[in-house]
Parts: structure tokens; C-alpha cells; sequence
């Protein structure tokens, strides 16, 4: 497996009826959707280390076109920075708030003047094709993306369907033409070109461009071919292999392919371009082009996808007087829909993680972009509540996946090829969750059964990455693997989430074995310093050891996984009272929880570029940390809990470019605080239990994908008040810390009462704190 740490070392809703299920209910859009994207800033997350892009899309579309401004280092790994002074271009696929780099797909440049076809660099554009932008010149919001470049006065508009991306150029008076750079990418860290196997690309007609390649950076092999169609002719072409003019070609063959389309001074009005992908054949990009129907009507795309956003975050309807939190909240929620993405043809072909074309039956879709490590924590059990259907989609999806890839169950799923990135296989989490919630309804046996078949070959005969070590000794070893110490605790909860698949499938004995093996957690875990830390294969620990380091040998490889030991201490989320007795008892934990985020947030010099948005060491850039400010519940300390999250909701999420605190990943860093300040979170998804925070709103109200509203209440809820004084559930007072999944999909009004001080007795006694280690 990767590191992403290994990777930077290196260098109306109809508008979805066409090619994506809803995403939220007919009741959502209808009833909740008010105009919620007037609230939507893209721009969020674009600065700092979120990592995502401004650009335009759909819900889970197949298309992110969006600028690029940057394709050679970690923070423009969207390929758009926000601190960037200059553009390179358009181009129609981005990945979402990763810290690993990939795509940007078919570059569109719309120049006026002298043809320039090298891309140059941040440092040096001079006499290349990037040009000057400003931001007073920028417009951004849900499906749809415009700038005016000042250099030339081109005015740029995107928007995005499905499956198409849809440009719209204004030219002023002068030579116009388009580069079109296929060879455009995600370069290398240290600037070199990026790698593609083979690439082609053929003038079909006056109107039409096609081609295909295959890339090799971080998702290696993987397959994209391209059809991009004009509104008006070029008057001429003029192709480029390796920056040299061919003169006379219309179709050919390299690494490093480029075509100018000229224009000349007779534009008549504004040009448009629309260009779709796909992985499977030219045909699919040519089908994938009108398969929403809508031509080159620009505005009608617009409408149609601010439309589908308005019907995927009507779900959820506020009630604040805060503008900066309610952009703060929906922004969020649009961040949310951005992955997984759509990754089936119109036609319902696609590319498997086994290389081959598959054909999908009627209305079923296959999907991409699985950032599983992080999105298994917040993202899917997000989407159990308010797109219930999606949930089950995605779950099914991963399965299909895991069947068809030769690496078995997937890790972090790219476009049809494995990146084998982060650690564990959080996928089994997903599937155990949505088993467990009931999302199946009456096939829950049947995809239980299918799924075990898949994951019990991981659970017991697999040995890569140290698996035979961990199934006989009860941990990996330092010396034997990296990232051990993190790695035996991910492990630990892969298999109580595949002990809950075992379950559903009826293999009894299968899951009382993985029950008992998810604790081998506590091999790691040294009484005497209270920290989880590496061992050796002689069972001794290995020394030095420094809770704040990556590991005893960090020269050689991290013990860690984008954390460190006071982090991963924390890191069990299933078996919560077991852990608490490794340290001593509730008090021995609670003061344990009080000095992470007490400690010193310094860090040493090769602690991992994304352990940002730290209090203490606590560490709300990066996923090991999201749960661990719930734990104060588990030991009767849930006013902890609600200090903790009021505080990390108002310190870690900001209106502005760098509003967030890490790399969104996907969604998860969004999904973080949407359940948070709805005033709960899943701790262990796989339970479906959900514990009590500190709700941010006086009142939200949520379309759930089952037909149902929940109402969350949260009376007197302000910045001074970040302490739940009680709560009571359908008119019924409350003195637990949480609630299951299958009652707030009952609907109802879950209503908090806010206080100044803190109600010591909430949640204190352990009859009210979360459930845990639990089948049910």
C-alpha cells in the first residue's frame, strides 16, 4: 500500500434524470429547496490545504471542468490554488481535496494573438501559454465558472452536465484560436512531464476532435478518451507532436500531442466547445456528448445544473442569522456531492477494475473516486441519512469492484485502477454499514453473502501488507513493516467491520473470530506510557520512542500513517470500553483525552505536510483525529465532548479560501462538520450509533432519503452556549449521550436546550454513554 506521505516524497433535478439517480428525495427538493446554493462559496477550500476546485459540475458527475493554474505541486493538487497569479487553461477532470495528484484531463486554452504551446511554470510563463488572472475578475458558484482574462479581455464561461462540459469564449476583436494540450496533466513534484504510456488524437470532422491515452501517475494505466465538438468551425488547424508543427496531419500518435484550432478575426458571436470523456472507446465520448440533450445552449446547462444542486442540498434547510456559518454549512454540503463520481457511459458501459468493458443493466451506474480512508468516517454515513439509495449504490459499487480487481477488495479506487493508497480496506467498512443499517431492505442476506465471499479471503488468507504477522502475533512488527503501529489498529477495525458482514451472511463462527481479533489493538498499546507505539518482532518495544515522532526510524519508514502516537492512541472507534480499562478506568482516560489537547502542537521537521488544524495534538487536518473529541462521552465526560466540538467547528472552518483546516478529502472534512453541527457523529459508523456534540444552529431541518423529516431543535444555540443542558427525542426527555441510526430515520424533532454552563449530569451515568462493541 501507499502513503500519500510516499506519493509527496516522490516529488431541477432533472438536470441528473438524464445521467445520475437523485440525490436527494422528491420531498427534499420539492419542500426544502429554497435557493440553498445562493450560499455555496466554491471558493472555500481553494487556499490553505483543502485542496479542492472552483470549477463547474453536477452531483457525482463524470465532469469537473474547471481551471487549472497549477499541475506540479502538492497544494495545487486539484490543479487550482488560489494564491496562483497565473491560468494555464480549462480542463474536465479534478479530483476533490486529495493530498495525492492525478487527472486534469484535456486542457482548453482560449488565446487571442501569436500561438504559444509550451505551458511554462509558476516561476517562469514567460513565452508560454499561461496567462495573467485575478480573482476581481472570477465568478464562481454551483455549476457554473467564469473569468474575464486581463491580458486579453477572453471572457471564459463554463458549466458541466453528467457526463459533458460546456464552454462558452467571448472573444474581443483579434485572432482567436484554442490550444487544445493533450498532453496536459498532473506533472511529477519535481516538474517533470506527465507520464502517459501512449496517446492518440484525430480530426473526425470541421466540428470534431477525438482522442485517447493512457496515463501513468498515481492511478498507473489508467484509460481516458475524449470527444470535443465546436459551435463554429476552425478555419484551420495546426498539429504539434513534441512542440514540433506536423504539417498536413489530422490524426496521430505520441506522448506529447497538441492541436491549435484557429479562429481568425470572423468569430460570429461567442464560441462554444463541449467535450465529454470516457474510459471506455471514442464512441462512448461521442454518445456521452449528447446524451443530456442540451446541445450548446449554455444557459439551459447552467439552469439545469444549478437545478441539480438545488435539489442535492435542498435536503437540508437552516434556520440562522449567521450568513458566515450558513455559507460555511452549505458550501460543505456542496463539497459532500462532489465524489464518488459517475464513471459508467451513457449507454451503461464502463471500465472495471479489471480492465475490461462492462455493460450495467438499466438505471445502475458505476462510480469512481473512493477515498475510503477518509470518507468511511463521516462521508458514506452522511449519505445513509439524507441519500439512503446512494449509500446502498456506493456500497454494491465496492463490492463489484473488489470482485472484479486482481488486488481483491478495493482500497482507494481511481477510474478503474487501484492506486493502493493509505492503509487498510476501509471499503469493508461502507459495505458492514450499510448491511447493518438495513439499506438492502430484503436482499440484505444475498449482498451479505456476496460481499463475505470477497472479504473472507482478505480476512484470513491474504498476507500483504503484514497480515500474516498481525493474524499471529496480534500486531505488525516495526522492523518488519511500515506504518505498523497504524496499520495494526486500522486492520483491527477491518475486521470488526467484516465481523458484522460475517454476521449478516450467517457465517457465525467467522465473526466471532474477527470480534475477538478487532482487539488486538491492544498490542500496541504500552501501559506504562499510556501511548500506542511500535514493537519489535522480539515482542520488546522499540526505542527511542517520542509520543510527537512519526516513528523510532523514521529515516527508514514512519511507524504512523500521517499521524503520530498520541493520535493513534485514540484511534480504536468499536471497542471504546476496552480501551478505556487499558489506561486505568474513566478518569485515567479523560485525563489522558485532556492532555492531547493540551499538549504542545509542535511537531518534528518530518512530521507529514498535512497534520494541520492542530489544538494540542490534536489533529483536525487529517482524518485519524475526527472522532477523538467524541470519546469524552464514552467516559462519562460529555460536557468534554461539547466544548470540544463547539470550539473545533468554530476554530477549524472559516469563510475564506483557507477555511479549511486539511485537505477535504472527498468530503469527509466537509461531512465532519455538517454532522457536528447538527449536533451529532458516528464514532464507530459501523454501530450505527451516532453521539451527541454540540449542535450549531437554532433549528435545521433535514429531508431523510426515506420520505421522512427530521427536525433538529437547538434552543438558545450561540457562540457562548456550547453546553447541552438536556435533550429530549419526539417529546420524550433524554439523558443519553447518542442516538441510533434507525431512530432518527423514524423522523421526528430531536431537540436540544443550550446552556452557558455545563449539565454534569448528561450522559454521565453508564446507562446513558454510547453503546460500544456491540453487534446491535
Amino acid at each position: 500500500m501507499l502513503s500519500r506521505r510516499s506519493l509527496l516524497a516522490s516529488g431541477a433535478a432533472s438536470g441528473l434524470a438524464a445521467g445520475l439517480p437523485r440525490l436527494a428525495s422528491a420531498q427534499g427538493a420539492t419542500a426544502l429547496a429554497g435557493g440553498n446554493i445562493r450560499f455555496v462559496d466554491p471558493m472555500i477550500g481553494t487556499g490553505g490545504h483543502g485542496h479542492v476546485y472552483p470549477g463547474a459540475s453536477v452531483p457525482l458527475g463524470m465532469i469537473q471542468l474547471s481551471p487549472d493554474t497549477d499541475n506540479a505541486r502538492w497544494d495545487a493538487c486539484s490543479g487550482y490554488y488560489y494564491d496562483d497569479k497565473t491560468l494555464l487553461g480549462f480542463s474536465h477532470s479534478h479530483l476533490s481535496g486529495t493530498g495525492a495528484s492525478d487527472m486534469l484531463d484535456l486542457l482548453v486554452v482560449p488565446v487571442l494573438g501569436e500561438v504559444r504551446i509550451k505551458p511554462g511554470t509558476l516561476a517562469d510563463p514567460q513565452g508560454s501559454y499561461r496567462t495573467r488572472m485575478s480573482h476581481d475578475a472570477e465568478t464562481a458558484m454551483p455549476g457554473y465558472y467564469s473569468i474575464v482574462l486581463p491580458e486579453t479581455g477572453i471572457k471564459a464561461e463554463l458549466t458541466a452536465s453528467a457526463r459533458a462540459g460546456l464552454h462558452r469564449y467571448t472573444f474581443p476583436a483579434g485572432d482567436a484560436h484554442l490550444l487544445i494540450d493533450w498532453a496536459h496533466g498532473f506533472r511529477n513534484y519535481d516538474g517533470s512531464a506527465t507520464r502517459l504510456i501512449s496517446s492518440s488524437i484525430k480530426l473526425l470532422d470541421a466540428h470534431t476532435l477525438v482522442g485517447s491515452r493512457v496515463v501513468r501517475q498515481w492511478a498507473q494505466g489508467r484509460v481516458i478518451h475524449f470527444a470535443l465538438r465546436l459551435s463554429q468551425p476552425a478555419d484551420s488547424m495546426t498539429f504539434y507532436k513534441d512542440e514540433t508543427e506536423i504539417a498536413g496531419a489530422t490524426a496521430y500518435d505520441g506522448t506529447s500531442l497538441k492541436v491549435a484550432l484557429h479562429f481568425g478575426k470572423d468569430l460570429s458571436g461567442p464560441l462554444l466547445v463541449k467535450a465529454a470523456l470516457s474510459a471506455v472507446d471514442i464512441d462512448g465520448a461521442l454518445a456521452n456528448l449528447d446524451s443530456d440533450g442540451l446541445g450548446f445552449r449554455f444557459d439551459e446547462t447552467v439552469t439545469e445544473a444549478r437545478a441539480a444542486w438545488d435539489g442535492a442540498i435542498g435536503c437540508i434547510s437552516l434556520e440562522t442569522d449567521d450568513m458566515q456559518k450558513r455559507r460555511i454549512f452549505y458550501t460543505a454540503l456542496y463539497h459532500t456531492h462532489l465524489a464518488p463520481t459517475l464513471f459508467s457511459d451513457s449507454d451503461g458501459r464502463y471500465r472495471g477494475m479489471d480492465k475490461q468493458v462492462h455493460q450495467l443493466p438499466p438505471d445502475r451506474f458505476n462510480y469512481s473516486t473512493y477515498s475510503l480512508w477518509d470518507t468511511y468516517r463521516a462521508l458514506h454515513p452522511l449519505m445513509t441519512l439524507i441519500a439512503p439509495q446512494h449509500a446502498m449504490a456506493f456500497a454494491e459499487n465496492l463490492i463489484e469492484q473488489g470482485e472484479q480487481s486482481p488486488a481483491g477488495p478495493v482500497i482507494w479506487p481511481l477510474q478503474g485502477v487501484e492506486t493502493f493508497c493509505m492503509i487498510g480496506w476501509h471499503s469493508a467498512v461502507v459495505i458492514a454499514e450499510a448491511l447493518h443499517k438495513g439499506l438492502f431492505g430484503d436482499r440484505t442476506s444475498a449482498v451479505a453473502k456476496r460481499a463475505w465471499t470477497l472479504y473472507r479471503k482478505l480476512a484470513f488468507d491474504r498476507n500483504t501488507p503484514g497480515l500474516n504477522a498481525y493474524r499471529t502475533l496480534g500486531y505488525i512488527p516495526c522492523d518488519l513493516e511500515g506504518e505498523s503501529v497504524s496499520k495494526t489498529l486500522e486492520y483491527a477495525y477491518d475486521d470488526w467491520a467484516m465481523a458484522h458482514m460475517a454476521q449478516a451472511a450467517g457465517a457465525y463462527m467467522d465473526s466471532a473470530l474477527l470480534r475477538e481479533r478487532s482487539r488486538t489493538y491492544r498490542q500496541v498499546f504500552d501501559k506504562a506510557t499510556q501511548f500506542c507505539r511500535p514493537r519489535l518482532t522480539n515482542g520488546q518495544w522499540a526505542t527511542p520512542f517520542d509520543p510527537r515522532s512519526m516513528g523510532y526510524n523514521s529515516k527508514r519508514w514512519w511507524d504512523y500513517t500521517e499521524s503520530n502516537a498520541w493520535q493513534a492512541t485514540f484511534l480504536n472507534q468499536h471497542d471504546l470500553y476496552g480501551h478505556i480499562e487499558l489506561f486505568g478506568g474513566d478518569a485515567a482516560f479523560e485525563a489522558k483525552l485532556d492532555a492531547l489537547f493540551n499538549a504542545s502542537s509542535d511537531l518534528p521537521p518530518d512530521a507529514p505536510p498535512d497534520m494541520t488544524g492542530m489544538i494540542g495534538q490534536y489533529v483536525h487536518g487529517n482524518e485519524p483525529s475526527h472522532h477523538i473529541a467524541y470519546l469524552y462521552a464514552y467516559a462519562g465526560a460529555h460536557h468534554k465532548t461539547q466544548a470540544r466540538i463547539h470550539d473545533i467547528l468554530r476554530s477549524q472552518y472559516r469563510d475564506g479560501p483557507d477555511g479549511m483546516a486539511g485537505n477535504e478529502d472527498c468530503g469527509q472534512m466537509s461531512a465532519w462538520y455538517i454532522l457536528s453541527a447538527l449536533g451529532f457523529y458516528p464514532v464507530d459508523p459501523v454501530s450505527g450509533v451516532y453521539v451527541f456534540g454540540s449542535p450549531l444552529f437554532p433549528k435545521a431541518d433535514i429531508a431523510l432519503g426515506n420520505g421522512r423529516s427530521l427536525t433538529v431543535l437547538a434552543d438558545g444555540a450561540g457562540d457562548d452556549k456550547p453546553y447541552i443542558d438536556s435533550v429530549s427525542w419526539r417529546g420524550v426527555p433524554q439523558t443519553r449521550s447518542w442516538i441510533g441510526h434507525a431512530d432518527l430515520m423514524q423522523g421526528g424533532v430531536l431537540r436540544f436546550v443550550m446552556s452557558d454552563t455545563p449539565n454534569l449530569a448528561f450522559g454521565h451515568a453508564p446507562t446513558d454513554r454510547p453503546p460500544s462493541f456491540q453487534y446491535s
